[in-house]
């Protein structure tokens, strides 16, 4: 059944409960967010305070990321005992701590362990987040949900863009770490109104309360009894993602996919514009002020470009807007690379060059941003999506702290035009991967998915 004419079957109630509860969950994505844009604005000025080396902002940029895979590791098993909402807690408390420890830093290597404790908590949050997000979500609504959560994200590096452009001019590097904290304490409090995962309570042999949960969700007796019933099913089997890893090679393909989707997601560049966007800037010719507006617009232009994956991804599906954002990224990369080789020297090259970085921007936001994370939380079987998300989101991280502490080095070795050619030539290579092994998931139910791979379907072929 198309997706409009199922959610106008759905009570206003239920409709209003269900995005109530996707977007308090998704918060979790503001603080990353967060975290993501206040570190850009702030380098330059705590290089010239500690008078350190680029070599040490790396460290520093970079150290967020260490944190965060491990958090990501340890999320899988506290998902799994404490719960999705106990494990957003902690996350939450974590990061409210990490930010006032980044504001208090007294010398680099402090800020570099702040940075990692603020990296445990965006670690647990990024796994357990959208993991919670599509056990809640609806099918015919699950990716727009979802995309909810890249929205915050987006939003989040936006917020931290402007608040870094208005302590620029006081250049004061700890107010911008430290006033994350706020948002953070939001983020707490509107955790305690969320349910449990109704997949996580009958999981713990909770049935009751799941049912009082998916009544809350889904409205209609005979969904609730359905949706019950199938993962009854598939819970017969209890969870034991390593053993499962170790002796199914369906499951080791879906472990497999996520991995990969995360490093092509993190390999795209991306978070190289998110990190370092003023460096960027000042090597297109601007000054400092101009620098940060700069950043200020591409952290505008992603939360825009964001509400294009959020409208479509259950429309048109996940492959044809994959396809669409790689070849937009590729292309705004390449030329940005051929401008810096030809060297910008006028307003007006100045402008345009900025203005194909901005439309790189709108090519990952409408796609590999919230899409990646859409599909590696859909294509793991239930009875190890713990283990299976565990897997790519630690990926997600490794993959993500590799191209954090690479990127400055790689300018002062291969150069500015090489490394943006670089990572416009990946992206051009992501739309081959995308057409041979992601599958098209829209509109199908987790159940079924499930099944068409443990039946050892092509990975592209077991969504519809």
């Amino acid at each position: 059944m198309d997706a409009q004419v199922k959610a106008a079957t759905v009570p206003p109630e239920v409709r209003g409960a269900v995005f109530t509860t996707c977007v308090l969950a998704a918060l979790a994505g503001l603080m990353f967010g967060l975290d993501i844009g206040v570190i850009s604005g702030a380098t330059q000025f705590i290089q010239a305070e500690f008078k350190v080396s680029d070599h040490m902002i790396e460290a520093i940029v970079s150290s967020m990321m260490g944190g965060a895979a491990v958090g990501a590791v340890g999320a899988g098993w506290m998902s799994a005992v404490l719960g999705r909402k106990r494990s957003l807690l902690l996350a939450g408390v974590l990061f409210v701590a990490g930010s006032l420890f980044c504001a208090a830093a007294w010398s680099p290597e402090s800020l570099i362990v702040a940075r990692f404790v603020l990296g445990l908590a965006i670690g647990v949050a990024t796994f357990t987040a959208p993991l919670y997000l599509a056990e809640v979500a609806p099918e015919h609504i699950r990716g727009a949900m979802i995309s909810v959560y890249q929205l915050m994200i987006t939003t989040g590096i936006l917020v931290a863009f402007l608040s870094d452009t208005a302590f620029s001019s006081s250049g004061n590097w700890r107010w911008m770490l430290g006033v994350i904290a706020v948002p953070g304490v939001l983020f707490l409090v509107g955790l305690f109104f969320l349910p449990d995962s109704p997949r996580w309570l009958l999981m713990r042999g909770r049935k009751d309360e799941a049912q009082v949960v998916l009544k809350k969700l889904r409205g209609d007796d005979t969904v609730i009894a359905r949706e019950i019933s199938d993962i009854e099913e598939q819970l017969k089997t209890r969870q034991h993602g390593l053993s499962l890893f170790l002796g199914n090679s369906n499951f080791r393909r879906s472990v497999g996919l996520g991995v990969l989707l995360q490093v092509v997601q993190q390999f795209t560049g991306m978070n190289v514009v998110m990190y370092y966007a003023p460096r960027i800037f000042k090597d297109m010719g601007y000054d400092t002020h101009a620098q940060m507006w700069f950043t200020a617009a591409v952290g505008l232009t992603n939360v825009l470009a964001t509400l294009i994956a959020f409208a479509f991804v259950d429309r048109l599906g996940r492959k044809p807007i994959l396809y669409a954002g790689f070849a937009i990224m590729a292309t705004g990369l390449g030329v940005v690379g051929t401008m810096m080789h030809l060297g910008i020297q006028s307003h007006g090259e100045q402008i345009f060059t900025v203005a194909m970085l901005l439309v790189f921007i709108v090519g990952f936001a409408m796609s590999a941003g919230p899409l990646i994370w859409t599909l590696c939380s859909e294509v793991q079987p239930l009875k190890g999506r713990d283990f299976g998300i565990a897997c790519s989101t630690f990926t997600n991280w490794a993959a993500n702290a590799i191209v954090g502490a690479t990127f400055l080095s790689l300018l002062s070795g291969i150069g500015n035009a090489q490394t943006f050619w670089l990572y416009g030539a990946l992206n051009a290579l992501f739309i081959l991967i995308t057409f041979w092994l992601v599958p098209e998931t829209k509109g199908v139910t987790l159940e079924q998915i499930e099944r068409k791979l443990m039946h050892g379907e092509r990975l592209r072929n077991i969504g519809r």
